[in-house]
């Protein structure tokens, strides 16, 4: 608590009363998060914030048998529990988990306000843990849908976070690098020393890389989130930043796939078109109905428009120099997911048995909100596809697993990752619970 008044103290010595009125008067949001949902959803005007909106839900953890609650007609029960901050999940071939236990690197050392603030928020929203750097085998021995062998598979990693299985190599995304080890189903140990791939920039305020294979197995496609908010500390730094790259792993080569996607982190591929798509997170201080997160197909040399515009055309006037030639090449995302709720995991729900309601369509976890009040996000939702492969026009978010956070606003958990397991139920990495939680049939 100490502490917390000290980093208060330091930021209004600095800011005076315009800190006082931004704590006491946060920017609060005008729209009902459904209006920012959908093909279409309505784009205000913006609200520049130069002292942000800071509304994060305090971390109380799982007590006396507390569960997220599910989706009439679902029931919920914890695969795994004890985890080191589960962030991200993927199935092998014979039905065993990988479970990445990660998080961020270590940040930038030495005194600053933003250094103060960026800390502080981090251990509010239980970010702050020291990443452990590993991915755990789980492992159903008897089908009852609880994990009774746990195992680390390999340790030593770099903030990994995306894993994907292609022949006999398992790939793992690093912060800074995609690195292959030997692999055969069923393994339960890995020993051999990871082979870099490519290299990429690690770090930053988006650390997380995820990956995914094409159905031949033959390219690898690799999420590059945004060093900073809209590039305010130059592009410089953003250079294979906020694209999804493709990449050979024959030749260990790469180039850039979609652009212009501020924290891309999601990827799969939709089973009836074969497109890839992505979950993004949109930039920040725009007041709390901008901009919205979203889901979308993406091609290549599609461009979104970061930093300079948002949702397929609307200029951020605090990006300078403006570059209005951009804006004709700017696609429009898919689909708006409401602003500021942090949506990573990404699953298609080719073969979930959830019953009909659950069965074409994209599985979405959402981490939760720091920049918006009343807070969003915090929950797994679903979004129906059409058999284009496209989301059913007209239709919003389904709630898939909700009660994340309590009567009071605290966080019991923050769901991440997402993935089916072998039954066709559904697993959600909890990161802030320490859980992996399976969705099933009821």
């Amino acid at each position: 608590m100490r502490k917390h008044i000290l980093i208060l103290l330091a930021i209004f010595a600095v800011l005076g009363g315009g800190f006082w009125f931004w704590a006491t008067q946060p920017d609060q949001a005008q729209l009902p998060i459904a209006a920012l949902q959908g093909p279409r959803p309505t784009i205000s005007a913006p609200r520049v914030q130069t002292i942000p909106t800071i509304r994060v839900a305090d971390v109380v953890g799982w007590q006396n048998g507390a569960t997220p609650v599910p989706a009439v007609g679902l029931k919920v029960a914890a695969f795994a529990k004890g985890l080191d901050h589960p962030r991200w999940i993927y199935q092998l071939p014979n039905g065993d988990i990988l479970v990445a236990e990660t998080n961020s690197p270590p940040r930038k050392a030495g005194f600053s306000i933003t250094n103060l603030v960026m800390k502080w928020l981090l251990g509010k929203a239980g970010a702050g843990v020291p990443s452990a750097n590993r991915i755990t085998l789980l492992r159903d021995m008897t089908g009852d849908g609880i994990a009774d062998v746990r195992t680390v598979l390999i340790g030593g990693l770099n903030s990994p976070l995306g894993m994907v299985l292609v022949g006999d190599q398992l790939y793992i995304a690093n912060t800074d690098a995609l690195v292959r080890v030997p692999y055969v189903t069923g393994q339960t140990k890995i020993t051999a020393k990871p082979e870099t791939v490519v290299r990429y920039p690690g770090g930053g305020n988006h650390w997380a890389r995820n990956v995914i294979a094409s159905p031949d197995g033959k390219t690898l496609y690799v999420a590059v989130g945004s060093s900073s908010n809209i590039a305010e500390n130059g592009l410089d730094i953003e250079v294979n930043r906020a694209n999804i790259l493709e990449v050979d792993p024959a030749t260990k080569t790469f180039r850039v796939f979609g652009a212009g996607l501020r924290n891309p982190q999601g990827l799969a591929i939709e089973p009836q078109s074969g497109r890839l798509w992505t979950t993004v997170n949109e930039r920040d201080m725009l007041g709390s109905d901008l901009a919205p997160d979203y889901l979308t197909a993406v091609g290549l040399g599609d461009f979104f428009g970061w930093p300079y515009s948002y949702w397929g055309g609307y200029t951020d006037k605090r990006v300078q120099p403006e570059r209005p030639d951009l804006l004709e090449y700017s696609k429009r995302p898919d689909y708006a997911l409401g602003p500021h709720t942090a949506s990573l995991g990404l699953s298609f729900a080719n073969g979930a048995t959830l019953g009909d309601r659950f069965a074409s369509g994209a599985f979405i976890g959402q981490h939760g909100s720091w920049n918006r009040v009343p807070v969003s996000g915090y929950k797994v939702i679903y979004v129906p596809f059409a058999p284009d492969g496209f989301p059913v026009k007209g239709t919003k978010p389904i709630d898939v697993l909700t009660g994340f956070l309590d009567k009071n606003g605290d966080a019991q958990g923050r769901p991440v990752g997402v993935a089916l397991d072998r039954t066709g139920s559904l697993l959600v990495a909890d990161d802030v619970g320490n859980v992996i939680w399976r969705v099933s049939g009821s």
